[in-house]
């Protein structure tokens, strides 16, 4: 399953540039690795991470974040929503979010139901349907643009039966495309309202070229005639 979704953050963290890239929870892994911002750092209260602090609260000036990843995270808090404002508030205009989790609707979930929360992850956490997190993001101004369901298989400890169900990831995304037991999305932060503001001198190069293109009529040719 880690491999799988290692392998989804790199597709989707590939291609977003900026100034800064933040990583929440799970500091043990760089979800980070395929992308090329320069300064990336994790957040997080489990030791590794380069800044030690809850994502509830983050130590970062609104608007100071070109690319954020979640790597369930949501699913480990109490206030998965206010975990979401706080992305959303460090993030720049048009800046990224990548979050993935668990999906109820699925044989993990299945799983979990048999399962006691003793067990440990990701038996005790709480899974969040897509739809859901959908519905939050676009409360907090966020447009999807990307997403993908996986791990379709049963999820066995034992690698032989792992092996005799692999056919199931083979034929989940074809078949039962919804029902994968873990989901990665991507979302962009949009600003209703929000211009690109032209500086001065490429308005006044704007108005000299449109002067220059402008026909030359009869009174302005016969000015320049007489002062030649």
């Amino acid at each position: 399953m880690l491999d799988w979704e290692l392998a989804q953050f790199d597709n989707a963290v590939d291609d977003a540039f900026g100034y800064r890239a933040l990583q929440a929870g799970l500091p043990e892994t760089d979800f980070l690795r395929r992308n090329r911002i320069p300064f990336r750092f994790g957040v997080a209260l489990e030791p590794g991470a380069a800044v030690a602090a809850d994502p509830l609260q983050l130590p970062l000036a609104s608007q100071s974040v070109d690319l954020v990843v979640l790597p369930h995270v949501l699913e480990t808090h109490n206030d998965p929503h206010h975990v979401l404002r706080e992305a959303e508030r460090v993030l720049m205009p048009e800046g990224q979010l990548v979050v993935s989790g668990f999906n109820p609707l699925s044989l993990w979930r299945l799983r979990q139901m048999f399962s006691f929360r003793q067990a440990g992850a990701p038996w005790d956490a709480r899974f969040i349907s897509l739809l859901r997190l959908r519905d939050w993001l676009r409360l907090l101004g966020f447009e999807l643009n990307g997403g993908v369901f996986g791990c379709y298989a049963p999820p066995f400890e034992q690698p032989k039966w792992l092996a005799r169900f692999d056919f199931m990831e083979k034929a989940g995304a074809r078949w039962w495309p919804i029902v994968g037991g873990v989901y990665v999305v991507r979302a962009i932060k949009r600003v209703q309202g929000m211009r690109l503001v032209t500086p001065a001198w490429r308005k006044e190069r704007a108005r000299r070229r449109r002067a220059l293109a402008a026909p030359v009529t009869q009174q302005q040719r016969h000015g320049l005639q007489r002062y030649e």
